[in-house]
Formats: structure tokens, C-alpha cells, sequence
């Protein structure tokens, strides 16, 4: 499936099951690229996840390691345990990325995202350990010729554009995701595809409404349901010539499938 040149795919994440239930799901669709979560395939176990991927007639257009601490309970909450933040956790989740990386190069795809956590400027020790600590991952991505994505949401688009301004590295990207910029209030995404136009590689197909109540998450809906405005935001992606994938995230609903189908039918409708 395309929408105008762009090949649709799945988060493979957002269908909650393993290779076998997610290539059934994904057949049904009629889909058969996925942005790939890949910390099964680090550590014990790994190499049996990437031998059933690799029995798939998929493209992986992207793959994305997450990280055991996480907590997406509530803004607070992510804020401290998100990416690269918790120093008790950095030497696990550098190894963990670390293994992706090699997962990914066996698969033999170009870019790895991430969430690195919350861009926070006005601390200038967090900064600087942040910095830091991106700088390292990129680093061992760019040694491989992988690209780390960051993915949008956490801060607005200025303020991530600058971090990308002052790291300038060679092996670093973003992942687009419209409704995190809705969902963690940062700002208007149409908007923000032409602020990060230069640094966009990869995009997740995902909608939201904003919170009313400050401090809190907005809510996800169905794609071409929310905020985001579905087709200005393919509208600035075009202006912007922008060339890589659509993956199509589900995170939350009592019907993930169907929601999924429903998004890539509507993506189609635009221009298959």
C-alpha cells in the first residue's frame, strides 16, 4: 500500500503479539512494511526473534529500542524514567542500544529510532550529560552507517531543532510523530514538519486531541479523527519532499487492527 509515493506501513509494537500474530494481522491489512521494535532481539533469545523476522516478507523501514524503565503513567512520570535520563539506567540502556544497533545492521536496515527522553535546556548539568549521551549512541550508529531517529514530541519543535543545531552529527535524525506534539501539548505539527524539515527521515501516522487540563496527556484516536489535520500534515510532508515511510502507530483503543486498516485505508484514499 502507498499514499501518494510513500509506502504505508505498521508499528509492529502496536499490535501487542509476537512475529507469527503480527504477520497474520498485518496479511489480513494488506501491509508489509514495519517500523520493527527490535529489543527482542538483544540479548538472550535474540537471535531466534530476528531468524522469524527474517522469514517475513517484510521491509523493515525503521527500527526502534525502547527501554525497561519507562513509565508512560503520566507526564511526570516519563519525564524522569524517559531515553537516556535515569543514571542508573544509562549503562543497561547504552548496552541495550548498543545491541540494537548490531540487530539492526543484521537486518539490514538504515535507521534505529528511540525516545531519548526530554530535551531540558535550562539545566545546563542535565544538558551537558544529555548531549553527551546522544552524542555516544550516535556515535556508535554512524560507526555501523546507521542513522539514530529521535522521535518528536517531548519539547517543541524549536527546542529540538536547536539540540539538533548544536549536536550537528552526522548520524542523527528524527522520527516525526505528529501526535506526540498534540499529546505532550508541544505545538501545532503541521507547522513544526517545516521547522524540522532537514533532519525528518521517517514518520509515524498517529492522531490526537489536546488535553484541556495542563500538566496531563492529551488523547489518541483514530488516524483522520484528531488534531493533527491529516491532510495538511501529508500536505507540508509533500512541500517539504519528503521521501521515507509512513508507519502507522496504534497506542491505545479496544481495536488496534481495525483502527490500523482504518488509518491505512484513509491513507490511501489521499493517493494510493
Amino acid at each position: 500500500m502507498k499514499c501518494k509515493n510513500w509506502p504505508i506501513g505498521v508499528c509492529t509494537w502496536s499490535l501487542q503479539s509476537d512475529v507469527e500474530g503480527i504477520a497474520q494481522t498485518l496479511k489480513k491489512i494488506g501491509l508489509d512494511h514495519v517500523h520493527l521494535g527490535i529489543r527482542s532481539a538483544v540479548g538472550d533469545g535474540g537471535d531466534g526473534y530476528l531468524a522469524a523476522v527474517q522469514k517475513q516478507n517484510w521491509t523493515v523501514t525503521a527500527t526502534m529500542i525502547d527501554f525497561p524503565q519507562e513509565d508512560y503513567s503520566s507526564l511526570d512520570s516519563i519525564k524522569v524514567t524517559g531515553g537516556v535520563v535515569p543514571d542508573d539506567c544509562w549503562q543497561q540502556n547504552r548496552d541495550l542500544f548498543f545491541g540494537a544497533v548490531d540487530a539492526t545492521v543484521k537486518l539490514g536496515v538504515k535507521y534505529l529510532s528511540m525516545h531519548a527522553g526530554f530535551v531540558d535546556e535550562n539545566d545546563t548539568e542535565y544538558a551537558k550529560k544529555f548531549y553527551d549521551r546522544i552524542r555516544t549512541l550516535a556515535d556508535a550508529a554512524g560507526e555501523k552507517d546507521l542513522v539514530l531517529l529521535l522521535e518528536t514530541g517531548q519539547e517543541t519543535a524549536e527546542e529540538l531543532r536547536n539540540f539538533m543545531e548544536e549536536l550537528n552529527h552526522p548520524a542523527i535524525g528524527v522520527n516525526f510523530d505528529p501526535a506526540n506534539m498534540i499529546l505532550y501539548d508541544k505545538g501545532n505539527p503541521i507547522e513544526a514538519v517545516t521547522v524540522l524539515a532537514p533532519w525528518i527521515k521517517h514518520i509515524h501516522i498517529k492522531d490526537a486531541n489536546r488535553t484541556e487540563q495542563p500538566g496531563t496527556w492529551g488523547a489518541e484516536v483514530p488516524w483522520g479523527d484528531g488534531q493533527v489535520q491529516s491532510e495538511k500534515f501529508l500536505d507540508a510532508l509533500t512541500k517539504i519532499g519528503f521521501d521515507g515511510a509512513l508507519a502507522i502507530e496504534r497506542e491505545a483503543g479496544d481495536d488496534r487492527p481495525g483502527d490500523i486498516k482504518l488509518a491505512a485505508d484513509r491513507l490511501c484514499s489521499i493517493g494510493g
